[in-house]
């Protein structure tokens, strides 16, 4: 992720609702989920979504060429599809999705702000909480006309398997995995074929799910820090986030945004990169604890 930002990482839902309609203001449904969850992200967008909201859709906005999911197309393609959206380089963005976890919004979060775009925001609470405050919501498809958006890649805020093999050998980094418990100790099946069960070595289990309240809110800093620091992750060094296919991972990185940690990546092909090569070593158990 780039080095921190000035620009602020999450938007409250007051806020939002007072700001609806201002000019240069795009907001962003990225809701994705699972497909065994059974729910349908484009289908729930169009029987309700913030007013004036585009569908940012995840799976179209990944590479296509790439077997694993969900990997970072190229800047020039993430640009062209932007533009595609209707967005440009001089927008405020915000972000959502429906997950109360930060799921996919994150994910969407990420994308913008490491190929070069960090104004940029997700709307703490998500859908569920805008619905919850009463906030009113609109049905159908919006469109908008064409927009100018140019993207370039910050390498520094992404890590290959080669980089992960490296920085595991050598020790340059945390690794922080944002899978469930049971996946990542390896009592639960991946729920892709192929893929192994357990973790990178030595790194640290953060489920995501556990960052937020039962509003869907991000914790407050001193919590998170907390958290963070409970399970063997200092945000003050360098972090690695990765889960299933690297859309939880960024909810791990807005967390840490929040602390001010700067030196942030994503292991974009995460756990089924990793969990599917059988030349790479995992674990199983527990994350192993510090002495």
């Amino acid at each position: 992720m780039p080095r921190a930002s000035s620009n602020p990482s999450l938007i409250e839902p007051e806020t939002l609702h007072h700001r609806l309609g201002e000019p240069g203001l795009r907001i962003l449904d990225s809701s994705w989920y699972l497909p065994q969850s059974g729910r349908d992200a484009r289908g729930e967008y169009l029987q309700g979504h913030i007013h004036g909201a585009v569908f940012f859709d995840l799976d179209q906005n990944s590479d296509a060429r790439s077997p694993l999911p969900h990997m970072l197309p190229t800047a020039a393609e993430f640009g062209h599809r932007m533009s595609v959206l209707g967005l440009s380089s001089t927008d405020r963005i915000v972000v959502y999705d429906g997950s109360g976890a930060n799921l996919s919004a994150a994910r969407a979060w990420w994308m913008f702000r490491v190929f070069g775009h960090p104004q940029v925001a997700v709307l703490d609470g998500g859908l569920g909480l805008w619905r919850q405050l009463g906030f009113p919501l609109e049905s159908g498809e919006q469109l908008l006309p064409p927009g100018d958006f140019t993207a370039q890649l910050d390498r520094g805020g992404v890590r290959s398997r080669d980089e992960v093999r490296k920085l595991l050998a050598g020790g340059g980094a945390q690794f922080a995995d944002a899978r469930s418990r049971a996946r990542f100790e390896g009592r639960e099946a991946e729920p892709r074929a192929g893929v192994r069960s357990g973790h990178l070595p030595g790194s640290r289990n953060v489920p995501y799910i556990e960052l937020v309240d039962e509003e869907g809110k991000l914790l407050p800093r001193a919590a998170l820090d907390a958290l963070f620091r409970r399970e063997g992750i200092d945000p003050a060094r360098p972090v690695v986030t990765l889960c299933g296919s690297g859309t939880s991972a960024c909810a791990i990185a807005l967390a840490l945004a929040q602390l001010g940690a700067g030196d942030v990546a994503v292991y974009d092909g995460s756990w089924t990169e990793w969990g599917g090569a059988a030349d790479l070593p995992i674990a199983t158990g527990p994350a192993e604890r510090l002495p």
